[in-house]
Parts: structure tokens; sequence; C-alpha cells
């Protein structure tokens, strides 16, 4: 059945359109394509058109949906998060308060593998539990598109349990939910000494199970003196790449210790972190297609050096920015704090930081075809925003704006006052 809706009386249209590139590169970060008193039409589920609000013939609609001059969006995409977890580690909070270091942590067994047992600890059910509020948080942003890695059951059993709950939560919501197997994340206590079994464990065991079974589009790895090296990365990443899977990386987040050359020898869709890229790999990252994924939440939340976004775009690098929302390193799901972060710290513009939550962002999800911007043709994901113009989004820090989100042309949030 064909259904024709209509969200009239729009005071801003940020289409983000890239003119079928399906990424905004360097300066060009900058060019949202702003339409003015329109209206979207929509077709079961896809763009059909921006017709000018005053000429629009209302009586051939199905649904129509004032919006009363707010400012609309693409869809939110979050492309970097670990929010499938379990526990709570404020009590290293206080030991980073106090001046210790998140390297620190780790190597006194804290850090990841603290999570790690709380995960095992926890039953499929109880994790779905725990995630379903995590998830209508986002949505309620105006996020439509949400990355969820494993990581931190870093077993057989247990990576398999976090991906099946991650699968089991995106067949119930209506956004889009993207599965990412990080069982690469640290090494586990019980393979502290062999990391050559857990490496076998991961390439000969895991990463086929998980890629025949389609429990993940990604593969991602930590690489750090902490996780996995650069050349135990390329090992994990070759095995996900000979099996089907797209791969992403963790790199360059306390010490440049060789993983950006293997995710871009590697064909990586994204470069993650970044915080301690070296001036001469910027141009590398900007000369390749893969997206530089920053994440100004760490840097906040760890009271760190920032990654260098202004030099990144203005080399010409395809920048996106995300929560990685995590309960050790990054305990903030807000996205809209993490907008204004990196206007505020990491010298981007409100419209580089808006094109790096949309579309560049769908690039980093190899979902730029469908969704991040608003096109004819392309997916009815819409956030609605009670703002006069769109810099206020960024403007208010930490205060969510989302007053409606959109997914596939039907409303799946609206805030009620």
């Amino acid at each position: 059945m064909n259904k024709l809706t209509l969200l009239k009386n729009a005071g801003q249209i940020v289409t983000v359109d890239s003119n079928g590139q399906g990424f905004l590169r360097g300066k060009n970060m900058s060019r949202l394509y702003v339409l003015e008193n329109r209206s979207v039409v929509i077709e079961n589920g896809l763009i059909k058109d921006f017709p000018l609000s005053a000429a629009t013939v209302e009586s051939k609609f199905d649904e129509i949906i004032d919006i009363d001059g707010k400012v609309v969006l693409p869809g939110l995409i979050d492309c970097h998060t670990h929010t499938a977890f379990a526990g709570s580690r404020a009590n290293e909070f206080r030991q980073k308060l106090a001046g210790v270091s998140y390297e620190e942590i780790a190597k006194q067994g804290g850090g990841i593998n603290a999570t790690v047992e709380a995960v095992r600890k926890s039953s499929f059910e109880e994790l779905v539990k725990i995630v379903k509020p995590r998830i209508d948080y986002f949505i309620s942003q105006g996020v439509t598109t949400l990355e969820i890695k494993s990581g931190y059951g870093l077993s057989y059993y247990d990576e398999i349990k976090l991906l099946q709950v991650i699968n089991h939560l995106k067949s119930i919501y209506p956004i889009d939910i993207v599965p990412t197997f990080l069982g690469a994340h640290t090494y586990p206590p019980e393979y502290k000494n062999e990391h050559g079994k857990y490496l076998e464990l991961l390439t000969e065991n895991l990463i086929p199970y998980v890629a025949e079974n389609k429990l993940a589009e990604f593969c991602d790895a930590f690489c750090e003196t902490t996780a996995f090296s650069a050349e135990e990365s390329e090992v994990i990443l070759k095995a996900a790449k000979k099996n089907g899977l797209k791969i992403k990386l963790h790199t360059e987040q306390f010490n440049s210790i060789g993983g950006l050359d293997v995710a871009l020898k590697l064909d990586a869709v994204s470069v993650d972190h970044l915080e301690v890229v070296k001036e001469s790999d910027i141009r590398k990252i900007a000369t390749s297609d893969a997206v530089a994924v920053l994440l100004p939440g760490v840097s906040f939340f760890l009271d760190y050096g920032y990654a260098p976004a202004r030099k990144l775009i203005d080399a010409n690098a395809i920048v996106a920015i995300s929560t990685d929302f995590n309960p050790g390193s990054s305990h903030i799901p807000n996205l809209n704090l993490i907008m204004s972060l990196a206007a505020l710290k990491m010298e981007m513009t409100i419209e580089e930081t808006i094109s790096a939550v949309t579309i560049n962002a769908a690039k980093a999800l190899g979902v730029q075809e469908k969704r991040g911007s608003l096109e004819i043709g392309k997916a009815a994901d819409l956030a609605v925003f009670g703002a006069e113009e769109y810099s206020e989004i960024v403007y208010n820090v930490g205060t969510n704006l989302n007053e409606m989100t959109i997914k596939n042309g039907n409303v799946i949030y609206e805030r009620r006052d």
C-alpha cells in the first residue's frame, strides 16, 4: 500500500547533501545545503521531494506532521560505541581523579578486564535488560543508526553471547543497529602469557563463526601497547577480511605503534581515535578513503589530548565524530555534548560537526548510500530539533533539543512535555 507523508512547515532542512558522493571531505564538510520554508514529502519510507511549504497541496497525503518552524537534520549516526556492557567502573573514576592513568589502571587488572568479569557473570536476558534503556536514550537524541561493539566477553562463549544480545536488540528496535566484533579488545587474564593461543582462538574459531553466522558486519581491534601490537592487529584484520568482514581499527590513542599503517594497507573503513597521530601521518589519512573517527569524549573524560581534527580537515580528510560510549574511558552517551566538545576543543565548525555525525558517520558504517543525508531517494531518517536555526544544536552544550525522531518515514520518538 502506497503511503504519502508530509512533514510541513520546517524552518530549516539541513540536507548535508553530498551530491551523490556519500561523504564530505575536508573543506566540503562545511557545506550543509540548508533549505528554508520547505516541507518534506515521504513516500513509503523514502524521501520524495522538498516542496515549498506554501505551495504544498495537503489533501493528497495520508499523514501530515506539522513541525512548526523547527530544524530538521538527517537522523544522527553514532558510529563508534561500546554500549553492550555490564557493571560499573565508578571506582576507577575515583582513581582517575586522583591522577592514576587509564593505562596504569589496566595494568593493575582494572579497565576493560573489570567489565569483562561483569559481562561474563551476566546472562543474555540480564544484558538485554541493561542495554535497552541506553538505546532508548540514543533514540531520544535523534540517533537513527547506532554501532555497537562486542569486546567485553573475550572468550568464545561470552563474545558470541554479546553479539547475540546486540543482534537481538537489532531485531526489536526500529533503528539500524550495526554490530561490530571486537574480540581483540585486549588479552583476557587467562591468556595474559599466551598471546598466540588467544590469537588462534580469534582467527581460527571466533572470526569464522561470527562471519558464517552473520553476527557482525565489522571486525575491530585495539592496537595499543596494553593490547595488540601492529603485527598482531594485522593478523586479526587479515583473518576478518578473508572471512568477509569489513574492518576498523582503534589506533593511535595513547601510543603510535604502527597500527595506522596496517589499517590503511588493509583498506579499513575507518581508523578510530587518532589522539596521538603523528604530523607526518595526517597526509596518509587525508589521501585515503578511510574515515577518521574522532572521539572527543575520551579526551574529555580522561583529561587527555584531543585528536587534531582541524589539521585532519584542513588536509582534506573525511572526519566523523562519535561518543565512544563505554564504561571506562568515555562514560558519555550524550551525542550533543560530543558535538559541542568537537567545536570547543577540536576547532571544528558547527557545520563540520553536523557533517561528522551524519554523512561521514554513515560512511564509517558503510551505509552512506541510504542514510546520513536528506536526498531524494534516500531513507527518510530525520531528527527534528526545537531550534530556530541549526547552530543552536551545538551551542546548547549537553542539552538534547531533539523533539522527534523519524526512521524510514515513521515517528519512533516524540518528546512529551
